[in-house]
Order: structure tokens, then sequence, then C-alpha cells
């Protein structure tokens, strides 16, 4: 083979090698196509849960968080949207002492399974990292042995043992098992980056879940407390 440029070898490999490196060549795209979208949308919520949180301290109330972040699309402003509605049905039925307890832990259900949804929807994808980390070695193992195989075939075939006989097998196996390296070793970085980003938005979501929590509480508790008193002040006036 005089030329031995990279294309020239794939072209020349064997089918099954070639079989092995298209795909290995669709892992990588998906790969890298996945690192983006991901790293986009995972900067996006650190970056738009910090301007809600700024929202949130500034707000009093949780209605008049609800009118501030009414537009917003962050992971905590989708947590908070579903927790007020909660807490507006939790309302419809009035408040009182008896029943606070078990509307806090029927909100807090309600924040927790939005947790889970919001991480959810950030992590789709994120596992096929994993796997092509996983596989792509082995699958560019596969087809190295197999350019391997092919040398010693070629070998037995011509009885001889010269570079010009071993040269395009291993050529190909090792094309192989470079484009496996190439396609695992972005995916791998990237998943754990992606795991480190994802921990970073659970842990701000789970604090998050805190502040809220006391910031519900002590708004059923002062509604409570008010309407005990109206009747005292009414009974007090007879």
């Amino acid at each position: 083979m005089r030329n031995g440029s990279v294309m020239n070898i794939i072209l020349s490999a064997s089918p099954v090698v070639q079989f092995v490196i298209l795909v290995l060549l669709i892992f990588s795209v998906v790969c890298w196509a996945i690192i983006f979208a991901k790293r986009r949308k995972i900067k996006k919520a650190l970056y738009e849960d910090e301007e809600f949180q700024e929202l949130f301290w500034r707000a009093d109330t949780l209605e008049e968080l609800f009118r501030l972040a009414r537009h917003k699309t962050s992971p905590m402003a989708n947590i908070f949207d579903e927790a007020y509605r909660e807490y507006e049905r939790l309302q419809s039925g009035g408040t009182t002492q008896r029943a606070l307890k078990v509307w806090l832990d029927n909100l807090e259900r309600s924040v927790d399974k939005a947790i889970v949804i919001e991480l959810w929807q950030l992590e789709v994808g994120i596992g096929w990292l994993a796997t092509i980390g996983n596989a792509s070695p082995f699958i560019g193992l596969f087809g190295t042995v197999w350019g391997i195989m092919k040398s010693f075939h070629e070998i037995g075939l011509k009885g001889s043992a010269t570079l010009a006989t071993v040269a395009p097998g291993i050529s190909e196996a090792l094309i192989a098992t470079a484009i496996g390296l190439a396609a695992a070793i972005p995916a791998v970085i990237a998943y754990n980056w992606f795991t480190g980003w994802l921990s970073e938005v659970e842990g701000n979501l789970q604090c998050f879940k805190n502040d809220l929590m006391n910031l519900v509480e002590r708004q059923l508790t002062q509604e409570a407390t008010r309407l005990k008193e109206v009747p005292q002040k009414r009974q007090g006036e007879a």
C-alpha cells in the first residue's frame, strides 16, 4: 500500500472492520451532539436558577413571588409553580392549625416530585455517554482482533511474514482501536462533568426546597393564627 492515508486504509479494510468503524463514528457523532446539547441546557438551568433565587429572596409572600416569576422557566421556577398550585388547592379548603401539618406534608411531596421530574429532564441522554464510553473501546477492540486475524490469514495464504503481508491488517486494526478510544474518551470525560453539574443542580434544588417550605409554613401559620384571632375578637366585641 503506497498511499497509507487513514481514508485509504479504511476504504481498503475488510467489511467487518469498516462496519466497526462506521458504528464508532456514529457513536462519536452522537456523543458530541449530547455534549453540546446538555452543556447548554445544564449551564442555562444553573444561570436561570440564580436569577430565580434573587426573585425568591426579594419577595415577601408566595403571591408576590408568583407574580415576579410568572414567565420564568428554570428548574426552580417550575418547582415553585407546582408548589404554588398545590398551595392554592390547599388554600381553597381554609387554613387551620390542625390541617397545617397535613398540608405541609402534601406540599413537600409535591415539591419532591417536581424535583425528580426536573432532574430527570436534565439527565435524559446522559446515560448514553456512559454507554458510549464503556462500549466503544470494546467495539474498537473487536475491530483490532479482526484485523490481526486477517493478517495471520494472509501469512498463512502467502507462507511468509513480510511487512507487506501483515501491514494492511495491522493498520486497519490500529485504526479501529484509535477510533474506539476517540469516541470513548470524550464520552467518559463529559459524563463525569455532567454528573458533577447535576449534583450541583440537585443540591441547589434541595436547598431551595427547604427555603420554600419555610416560607410556606411561615405564611400558613400566620394565616391560621389570624383566622383564629378573628372569632375571638368578635366574641370580645359582643
